[in-house]
């Protein structure tokens, strides 16, 4: 392995010491962290190679940024994580720029305002991780039937209480009890 492809940090296995750790690199050697302690190595000639995932890219036709942000959307997209503003235009117009107003009985204490966009945008955001959730469960080869059955259940009955606040969607697919879109 040559030098120039370790860095601090890095993952790697020597064939006699086992995995071990890059703890800091020189022009021609590494000090590596083992179980049996640190060592110095010259990377190039001790058969060192890497105990860590990489990847290479080449060919690459799009500067390295945008294929960051296409992939960082496409993982926020899959785990149901929504734009900013999206969620406004689920909410149901007759709720748009409205206020929650939360009063404690006892009138010495402070009541607390909450716009409705923002309480809205919560509920979008535990409805789309009840819905992830509910994917990974159905999908978990671990998980027995029976177990997967009792988990649902437990799903069910957490819809069910959200269905208090369906009132505020526009639609009634993305209400609680709505039929996640694929």
């Amino acid at each position: 392995m040559k030098i120039e492809a370790l860095h601090v940090g890095m993952k790697v296995r020597h064939p006699n010491y086992g995995p071990g750790t890059v703890k800091a690199v020189a022009e021609r050697t590494a000090d590596i962290r083992f179980q049996d302690g640190l060592r110095t190595l010259a990377p190039d000639t001790a058969g060192i190679e890497p105990d860590e995932a990489s990847a290479q890219l080449s060919g690459l036709t799009l500067p390295l940024e945008q294929l960051i942000d296409r992939t960082a959307r496409t993982v926020l997209e899959k785990l149901g994580a929504e734009k900013p503003g999206a969620t406004v235009e689920q909410l149901a117009a007759r709720w748009h720029d409205g206020v929650m107003a939360l009063r404690p009985a006892d009138p010495s204490l402070q009541s607390k305002e909450v716009p409705l966009e923002v309480f809205f945008h919560k509920i979008v955001m535990m409805r789309n991780c009840l819905r992830v959730l509910e994917q990974k469960i159905n999908g978990h080869e671990k998980l027995s039937e029976a177990d997967k059955v009792e988990m649902q259940q437990y799903l069910t009955r957490c819809y069910g209480s959200m269905t208090t606040f369906n009132l505020l969607f526009k639609s009634k697919s993305d209400q609680f009890g709505g039929a996640p879109e694929d």
